[in-house]
């Protein structure tokens, strides 16, 4: 299923990009993918991580508008601060506990939070991740733990992930 999605996936952009529909451009297209999809197979890259068919796609999309709504307004509070002297820059560490039931769920948190301005995470280990913020607002915005649970809203366990019983 994830090699039949790879070249699917990959044949959409190929016509989706190329904006011809020539039969040698079609022709040369399906060669393409299917070379990079024989590639992805003899370096065993496809798999349920870089397909991840587990995820819930409306929660997905829904949660990517949400973190884009979020990027924006912390890009707009990290160039307040940049702009304003009076609004403080006070960098601190801190530890955010993680609910995924997947690592790739963890992944994404932990994308999520370097992607919105203002703070980085630092190191994954085990159930939490250690972030540094900018300022008291991003991390405490963290320390609720909405996108915790907007994470762990899009995931669907594996059967075969032995961590997803342990949760």
């Amino acid at each position: 299923m994830h090699s039949l999605l790879l070249v699917l996936g990959l044949g959409l952009m190929w016509v989706l990009l190329s904006g011809h529909y020539t039969t040698l451009l079609l022709t040369l297209g399906l060669i393409s993918c299917l070379i990079v999809w024989f590639f992805s197979q003899k370096m065993d890259l496809v798999d349920h991580e870089g397909h991840p068919l587990h995820l819930k796609p409306i929660k997905l999309i829904m949660y990517s508008a949400w973190l884009g709504v979020e990027v924006v307004k912390s890009n707009f509070d990290v160039a307040r601060r940049i702009i304003s002297p009076s609004l403080p820059i006070r960098p601190r560490l801190l530890t955010v506990p993680t609910s995924q039931k997947t690592e790739l769920g963890q992944v994404i948190y932990a994308n999520s939070i370097t992607l919105t301005p203002g703070t980085v995470s630092i190191n994954l280990r085990g159930r939490e991740i250690e972030v540094h913020a900018l300022a008291q607002a991003p991390a405490g915005a963290l320390l609720t733990g909405d996108m915790d649970k907007r994470v762990t809203s899009i995931e669907r366990p594996q059967p075969e992930d032995p961590r997803a019983g342990q949760r």
